[in-house]
């Protein structure tokens, strides 16, 4: 099975209000609210950030885009031919996903992903509260997530297995510099052009996310939110850069989940039979800044358990 693309993703909230404040006023999203839920709109489609009520703030789930009925139908049929559990969504949760139907199951390190058919939308133009001149979305989906995975080849093994995700390159990355700690990161792709729509680091996330990438059009785009996260006050967690593997201008700040927004312009897009995998040996062409996002005491517990 080759899932088409990142369709959604699924946030858990003590209040939702707060991810309606962040979403629109720091990343250009439009908001919009249902009984204890929240759809956070970056395009055409109803919502692609999805925010739940829920006793603790973290990242819930990756959705996962499958296009037809008989996709749908070979998806379950191969999760029950590995004998991998899964699970059927309630009305509800489809509801709240604006997809026809979605089944669920997680991953050997844990993460929940989500098989959804289809979506359901009414076209509304979408229109930036703040401005943004557009996300880069559409067959590329709502861009990446990073997800924490302590048992990363298995973890990478079988979602190669299941979702049909291939190994874009990987990278082994140093966030306090030369001889610091050791942090591996797989990068996965799926059927379409994205350098990457998921990636496993080597650890355990506290909050169930690295971090989310979204994508907008323009350069102007990055610096206006850049503006608008110093002058909110939002932690930053990593300072402007440009990435070696996917050539993403971006910089990184705090959500309401505790995990980081990256938010990026220019992410390259590839022909997957013309492509070599192969490992970065370093994160960024230049910037990005990771120690920024460190405290004295987080980053001496990076270094310790190293």
């Amino acid at each position: 099975m080759d899932v088409a693309a990142l369709g959604y993703v699924v946030i858990d909230a003590t209040n939702p209000e707060d991810w309606a404040r962040f979403g629109t006023n720091i990343m250009g999203l439009s908001a919009h609210a249902a009984t204890g839920s929240l759809a956070l709109r970056m395009d055409e489609r109803a919502g692609r950030l999805f925010v739940q009520k829920s006793d603790a703030n973290r990242f819930a789930a990756c959705g996962w885009e499958v296009r037809s009925e008989a996709d749908f139908a070979r998806a379950q049929a191969l999760l029950k031919a590995r004998d991998i559990p899964f699970i059927q969504a309630t009305r509800d949760e489809c509801a709240l996903r604006h997809v026809f139907d979605m089944v669920w199951f997680t991953d050997p390190s844990g993460n929940r992903h989500e098989l959804a058919l289809g979506y359901v939308s009414p076209f509304e133009v979408f229109n930036s509260p703040t401005g943004v001149s557009g996300f880069v979305t559409g067959d590329l989906g709502l861009g990446h997530a990073v997800l924490p995975a302590p048992n990363i080849a298995a973890t990478r093994n079988f979602l190669a297995d299941v979702l049909g995700l291939g190994l874009s390159d990987i990278l082994i990355h140093r966030p306090l510099g030369p001889g610091g700690p050791e942090q591996r990161i797989d990068f996965l792709h799926c059927a379409n052009g994205r350098h990457h729509s998921l990636a496993l680091f080597e650890g355990a996330v506290p909050s169930g996310c690295v971090h989310l990438m979204v994508e907008v059009a323009t350069l102007d785009d990055v610096g206006r939110a850049y503006d608008r996260m110093q002058s909110s006050g939002v932690r930053l967690m990593a300072t402007l850069g440009k990435h070696t593997n996917d050539h993403m201008t971006s910089f990184y700040f705090e959500s309401p989940g505790s995990f980081a927004i990256e938010y990026g312009f220019g992410g390259r897009t590839l022909d997957w039979d013309r492509h070599t995998v192969f490992e970065s040996t370093s994160v960024s062409l230049w910037g990005h800044d990771f120690s920024v996002g460190f405290g004295a005491d987080e980053a001496k517990q990076l270094a310790e358990a190293a």
